[in-house]
């Protein structure tokens, strides 16, 4: 891609724009970085700050290439505002896609995301593959054409909002690990949603590979496809705690801490994925031991008096939080709620019948939450916290011992929190001060 002498504007100050930024000067363009905030700081030197940008902004401004952050709705008047006078737009994935001359694994999917991409970039390195996350997790992707020394692989997560405005996106191996109900907040219709995720197919052949969930209907492609599942026939599965490929024992799940279904399918996705590259089982075994999933993930935080407190504060939706609880083997003591998604969480009503004892509610859906707990509130008792201390109190005194506190979400926690990083840290706090 030539950008010398060109004009890019970048919507969006946050890490994915100010790294496009970065990209795009030092491919000899004319740089400014547009954002509604007051104050844009850290921005590299050599490219124009502009504040408070409106639609207004927009319709007065022009630019050869668009840049547009993953956090804001390409379909937004904002956005469009000044796609009107852009010759092109693309979000920051695109763009560095255009310039990395590395392999590219695509992670993405409802749920499992980062874990998957983890378990990548742990084996591509332990196999001697040069590999980093990046994308949606780890550092900006346009961070890794601008190294003296490059990755030769890229373990890129990807999600629907950064899918939206890719053009020749072209991975060579994608991994499709799950798709559910999710950010029904930022589209009118699930269909939408995932169109926008399937859009990590749309530019490969026959030479490509594709990892995908057994059952998953994601359409028709012409990618060789490797299956995955803990439930269905397929090319990886799972049999007394080893990953089976093709039916015969390869990796131990034992000697590492990845716990439950969900992340021996993490596990099984990203071993299939790596094996393009030529990865053996040993090899995989090898890197694997001792692996444990990023923090907010199913985290053991500690066991006291008996009773586990696990936190999965990285379960903003409900797939998430089904997974969660299907892969628990004691009785749960379930602390949920957070922001309202528009989500339907009368779907999980079978699940807890199944393996809860009690649910704490709180959040901005707390009322929401119990109310739909209702048809099973006999069986499993429902209460409302009015905050996050409070809930795991009152979790606390509903469990007993051989129990699970399990603190999961299945929503986003920007009614109470900046992230759920911040709400996981602010649960491991409470958990590790319980005398």
């Amino acid at each position: 891609m030539n950008l010398k002498n060109k004009n890019v504007i970048t919507l969006g100050a946050g890490s994915s724009g100010r790294a496009a930024a970065a990209l795009a000067l030092s491919a000899g363009a004319d740089v400014s970085v547009h954002d509604a905030n007051t104050h844009i700081s850290d921005l590299p030197a050599g490219v124009a700050a502009v504040p408070d940008a409106t639609s207004a902004t927009g319709d007065s401004s022009s630019c050869d290439v668009l840049v547009v952050s993953p956090g804001i709705d390409g379909n937004s008047d904002f956005v469009k505002s000044y796609q009107q006078h852009a010759g092109e737009m693309i979000g920051e994935v695109e763009l560095a896609y255009r310039f990395y001359q590395g392999r590219i694994i695509a992670i993405t999917g409802t749920n499992g995301k980062t874990t998957t991409t983890e378990i990548v970039d742990r084996i591509l390195n332990h196999c001697g593959v040069t590999c980093l996350p990046c994308g949606n997790y780890g550092q900006p992707f346009s961070e890794l054409p601008m190294m003296n020394e490059p990755p030769a692989a890229a373990a890129l997560e990807v999600s629907s909002f950064q899918l939206e405005t890719v053009v020749d996106f072209h991975p060579d191996v994608v991994i499709w690990l799950n798709f559910s109900e999710d950010h029904m907040d930022r589209y009118p219709t699930l269909q939408a949603y995932k169109d926008a995720k399937l859009r990590v197919f749309e530019n490969l052949g026959p030479k490509d590979h594709v990892v995908i969930r057994a059952g998953e209907d994601v359409g028709e492609f012409k990618a060789s496809i490797a299956t995955f599942s803990t439930e269905l026939e397929a090319d990886y599965t799972l049999q007394d705690g080893w990953i089976c490929e093709g039916g015969e024992k390869v990796i131990d799940l034992s000697d590492t801490q990845l716990r439950g279904l969900h992340n021996a399918e993490n596990a099984m996705a990203a071993y299939a994925a790596c094996s393009v590259f030529g990865v053996k089982a040993d090899e995989v075994n090898e890197a694997l031991r001792g692996f444990s999933p990023p923090l907010h993930r199913c985290e053991l935080v500690r066991t006291l008096d008996g009773v586990e407190y696990i936190n999965d504060s990285k379960a903003t939706n409900l797939h998430a939080l089904d997974s969660a609880l299907r892969s628990q083997s004691r009785r749960v003591v379930l602390i949920a709620g957070g922001k309202q998604k528009g989500l339907d969480y009368s779907e999980l009503l079978p699940r807890l019948e199944s393996s809860a004892k009690g649910v704490i509610v709180f959040g901005e859906i707390a009322q929401q939450l119990k109310d739909i707990l209702e048809p099973i509130s006999n069986t499993i008792p429902a209460e409302i916290a009015t905050n996050l201390e409070n809930a795991v109190s009152q979790a606390r005194a509903m469990a007993e011992r051989g129990d699970t506190i399990l603190f999961s979400p299945g929503t986003s926690s920007f009614d109470m929190f900046s992230g759920y990083e911040e709400r996981g840290d602010y649960f491991r706090r409470i958990v590790n001060d319980l005398k």
